[in-house]
């Protein structure tokens, strides 16, 4: 099985740098629609069997979108096990106010999980976040599908997918997030090995 992954299109908190977690949400800027179009573009002749997205408006928005480019038409269905991490305390807060007071805890949230204390700020765990979507995309195997395309966030993304193709936690966010509307993909056979065949990609994108 082959499985896309997008995170959402950018938003206006995304704009403004505010944290924009599970509990937080604000809509798509008028150029993320465009962007997402182009991405449609990019994968309409690709056979989706269905689309997966979170269930938090931002994510449907986007995924409705790239739906819409779609040569072959597939349903689409929201779940709230792609939802974005649940940050607490952090949520609709400015990243540059937070990382003045917390430059610590900010800069492990960007760079290495493995240092960031989520009980600080009453946030989901590093574990909860990761293994709601873990758990979801191995219950995909029973789908018997080919093609699958799954729209979400970039937190929860970036530190599930590289868990699941085995990074240790200090690493989940070496290189940083996904951005957004970014592409990734992965393959298995099994549903027990996964292999990353393209990360973070926007080359789709038109100068």
């Amino acid at each position: 099985m082959k499985l896309y992954f997008v995170r959402h299109g950018r938003t206006v908190w995304n704009l403004e740098g505010r944290f924009q977690g599970a509990g937080g949400d604000s809509p798509l800027l008028p150029e993320s629609i465009d962007t997402l179009e182009e991405l449609g573009q990019y994968l309409k002749d690709i056979p989706f069997d269905k689309i997966y997205s979170s269930d938090l408006p931002r994510a449907v928005k986007s995924a409705e979108i790239i739906q819409s480019q779609l040569t072959n038409p597939c349903p689409l269905e929201s779940v709230p096990e792609l939802r974005e991490w649940h940050l607490g305390k952090l949520e609709g807060l400015k990243i540059a106010t937070l990382n003045a007071i917390y430059p610590q805890q900010i800069q492990a949230f960007k760079t290495n999980l493995a240092k960031f204390d989520t009980r600080m700020f009453e946030a989901e765990s590093l574990y909860t976040t990761t293994q709601r979507t873990i758990q979801f995309i191995k219950s995909l195997k029973n789908s018997k599908a080919e093609y699958l395309l799954l729209v979400g966030h970039g937190a929860n993304l970036t530190a599930s997918l590289r868990t699941l193709i085995g990074y240790q936690e200090a690493l989940l966010r070496k290189d940083g997030g996904l951005a957004n509307a970014s592409l990734s993909i992965i393959e298995t056979d099994d549903f027990e090995r996964f292999t990353l065949k393209t990360w973070n990609d926007t080359s789709y994108q038109k100068i």
